[in-house]
């Protein structure tokens, strides 16, 4: 007999977890919905000391309390913290952990990350009162926290009922691991209408940061569920089957073939001959033949990535033959390790790119009047300020498989950095799109609404497609299509900085 252990989101007690619990209850298992201190029905017990580490001891009281040997343990959102709090406390006792649509927080990280709304989060990071509660959203609020997708009116106000304020500490108080936990199987269930999907995941696996790589473990597996955030109160009798086979050891796994390079690993699209680079603090020049002063394209990487992976990106191939390609056509590639090492990092990035900007601007082999600015990826968030505000000298704003938009998936992202609101100041500023057929759907979807944008308010965007590319398409497929929309954009970025 499986027994079942449920610690539910924010604001949340066990009480949101009845249908699934009367569903596994009546499949034979044994459950035991978690109600944490201050949470819920226990909403009167909680106080300024309650913290993160409260809510892990309540865990371990329980699991203690439990006489079946071994435990599934199933963490939904904030609820995953003080699951792994517990678990790593008490490893023989846990037979896996179910991240229900969780993140993936390490030693260290505390549950601020997952605040997506910027007034709360504001508010946890500089109190304007001594209360030590947040106060649940309203019934139309909650969709800030995770999408409400197949709740239906009922159930919002069901859970609006069952809420109460979530103690500040359990939020900011990071997780303690000693890394007894990384022992265990592990099952994501991953809730799609939030945008994550399996397939993103295998991409975050085959790009090669170190974090994800564990993913690629056999003894983790995932299933989706095409529901919101929710799925206890819009899907219980299709997250009770799954929960089940979790339990079971099924799920899809997620392969990277041995001796595979990560994608930052493998080679660029073009064979490039070298050319001379010069090192100066996170910034490299490719510098052309010819005295100058030279037009430059700044290439911007996306991320986030580990503060820790090495090779960083300007030594990455990809963004090597950019360099040595732009220098070839005459032009000083720039390349810059900015330090968006996560998604509450892309103030520090962006203030690392204009710091970059400046410094090759200032450069006498430099023409500072001609220089164009080139985003990838998540780096396409950094464009924001390029674009609400472009200075004359900047000539023109590329942007190759960019996100546009902070994805409903990271959370926690400042919403400023939102190029698709921004757009509208570009003016007369020349964009350089490259957009690729097989995109996931959640950035495909910032590219449409960037590219309606930027119709409404009358910017020109020549848009380079490549039908049959990937994100990453010049180190992951090379074919002539590729080959064709790369040299078109490089061409078009090229005539906007000519005098």
């Amino acid at each position: 007999m499986t027994a079942f252990v449920l610690v539910s989101e924010s604001f949340t007690g066990g009480l949101v977890w009845q249908e699934v619990t009367d569903r596994l209850l009546a499949s034979g298992a044994e459950v035991h919905p978690a109600t944490l201190t201050g949470l819920g029905d226990r909403r009167d017990e909680a106080g300024p000391g309650t913290d993160l580490e409260t809510h892990v001891e309540d865990l371990v009281r329980l699991i203690d309390e439990v006489a079946a040997p071994e435990l599934v343990i199933v963490g939904h959102g904030y609820g995953i913290h003080p699951v792994l709090g517990a678990a790593d406390r008490r490893p023989g006792r846990i037979a896996r952990i179910v991240y229900l649509d969780a993140g993936l927080p390490q030693n260290g990280d505390a549950a601020l990350a997952l605040v997506a709304d910027p007034a709360v989060r504001q508010e946890l990071l500089h109190p304007t009162d001594s209360g030590w509660g947040i106060a649940p959203p309203a019934a139309d609020g909650w969709q800030r926290w995770g999408s409400t997708e197949g709740v239906s009116p009922d159930g919002l106000a069901r859970l609006t009922e069952l809420a109460a304020p979530q103690p500040r500490g359990t939020l900011t108080r990071p997780l303690e691991l000693t890394g007894a936990v990384a022992a265990l199987p592990t099952t994501g269930i991953i809730c799609t209408a939030g945008g994550m999907s399996i397939a993103v995941v295998e991409q975050l696996v085959a790009a090669g940061p170190p974090q994800f790589r564990v993913l690629a473990d056999p003894r983790v597996g995932f299933f989706e569920l095409p529901t919101g955030h929710w799925p206890m109160l819009s899907a219980p009798a299709e997250l009770a089957d799954t929960l089940l086979r979790a339990a079971a050891g099924e799920g899809h796994r997620i392969t990277q073939a041995t001796g595979e390079l990560p994608t930052f690993l493998r080679p660029f699209l073009l064979d490039l001959p070298e050319r001379p680079r010069e090192r100066l603090d996170r910034v490299d020049l490719y510098l052309p033949e010819g005295d100058g002063p030279h037009p430059a394209i700044v290439f911007v990487h996306g991320g986030p990535i580990t503060a820790e992976l090495r090779p960083t990106p300007r030594d990455w191939p990809q963004y090597v033959g950019y360099g040595r390609y732009a220098a070839s056509h005459g032009v000083v590639g720039v390349t810059v390790d900015h330090r968006l090492y996560g998604l509450a990092d892309f103030d520090r990035a962006a203030a690392d790119v204009a710091a970059a900007v400046e410094l090759v601007r200032a450069d006498p082999r430099v023409d500072g009047d001609r220089v164009a600015v080139w985003f990838f990826s998540g780096g396409g968030l950094l464009s924001t300020d390029w674009l609400a505000a472009p200075p004359s000298w900047l000539r023109c704003l590329a942007a190759t498989y960019p996100v546009l938009a902070p994805l409903a998936s990271w959370g926690i992202v400042d919403p400023h950095f939102t190029p698709t609101a921004a757009v509208g100041g570009a003016g007369g500023l020349p964009v350089v799109l490259t957009r690729v057929g097989l995109e996931s759907p959640e950035i495909a979807a910032t590219v449409e609404e960037f590219l309606t944008a930027a119709a409404k308010a009358g910017v020109g965007v020549e848009v380079v497609d490549v039908p049959n590319g990937h994100h990453g398409y010049e180190v992951l497929d090379h074919t002539e299509e590729s080959v064709r929309a790369l040299e078109l954009a490089m061409r078009s970025v090229l005539a906007h900085l000519q005098d």
